[in-house]
């Protein structure tokens, strides 16, 4: 697998809602290499403040050959990156990680909550690129509030996906939970799941998928700090024992091999 550590110039910064931040990159050789599902380390200032890099899974790569990360503003990390401006230069170390399995699109659906739709995203665009005008991934999304949601949504919308939507306060879409919508679609056992968000979202999708025997990958967010494997401190635990590193091992992981319960 090819792995790039280039500095690339910022080309363009969008604020999408309150502290929700997409950042594009002149990125092309990491972009070429990108598997959905699969992440960069990115620094996070010019200069060496501060001096670890952020993980952030790939979010989108454009037509024109960029590649986007969405984050969202909780610390002074991403707020040093949010502030960087455009035309400015980062270092981005990348691809890293292993990614999403596909599957055929019409059997595919893709379940995010919060900033954890960021990789489906990449993830929708490549499952449709081989069908045209032909079946699409059904895709769930959720969010605390309308404000949050209705942006990324348009970023499907605009690759022809509908999407399905709830939202914690009812300002969108169904008043609930993610799971409520995909418990409703009535999957069969030969469709994939695909989800990404907080952890007790996704130990209920994989419990539900376990339920009705439907395959579940998930990918992992957790702190990490080279993202290759050296530090070892992403490790997440097996539901046969021992650990997983989430750099080298993941972020995408089958649901029914990890422990959800600790």
């Amino acid at each position: 697998m090819s792995q790039f550590q280039k500095n690339v110039e910022l080309v363009r910064s969008e604020v999408l809602a309150q502290d929700v931040i997409r950042l594009t990159f002149n990125a092309p050789e990491i972009a070429a290499a990108a598997m959905p599902g699969q992440f960069v380390m990115v620094q996070i200032a010019p200069g060496q403040d501060p001096l670890l890099r952020r993980p952030f899974s790939i979010h989108q790569i454009t037509k024109d050959g960029a590649l986007q990360i969405l984050f969202k503003v909780v610390g002074r990390g991403t707020r040093l990156l949010a502030q960087v401006q455009e035309g400015a230069h980062l270092s981005l170390l990348g691809p890293l990680g292993r990614g999403f399995i596909l599957a055929a699109p019409e059997k595919a659906c893709l379940v995010g909550g919060g900033m954890g739709i960021a990789p489906l995203l990449f993830l929708a665009g490549r499952l449709s690129q081989p069908v045209h005008d032909g079946p699409r991934p059904k895709v769930i999304l959720g969010a605390r509030n309308r404000a949050e949601l209705v942006p990324l949504i348009a970023a499907f919308e605009n690759i022809g996906i509908k999407v399905l939507a709830a939202t914690d306060d009812g300002s969108f879409g169904h008043h609930g939970l993610v799971t409520d919508v995909l418990q409703g679609l009535n999957l069969d056992s030969a469709f994939t799941v695909y989800s990404c968000g907080p952890r007790p979202m996704m130990a209920a999708i994989n419990h539900l998928c376990q339920q009705q025997k439907i395959s579940c990958q998930v990918s992992v967010e957790t702190v990490m700090a080279c993202g290759m494997g050296a530090c070892l401190g992403c490790a997440v635990a097996l539901k046969a024992g021992g650990y997983a590193h989430v750099c080298s091992d993941g972020p995408v992981f089958e649901a029914g091999e990890l422990l959800w319960s600790l």
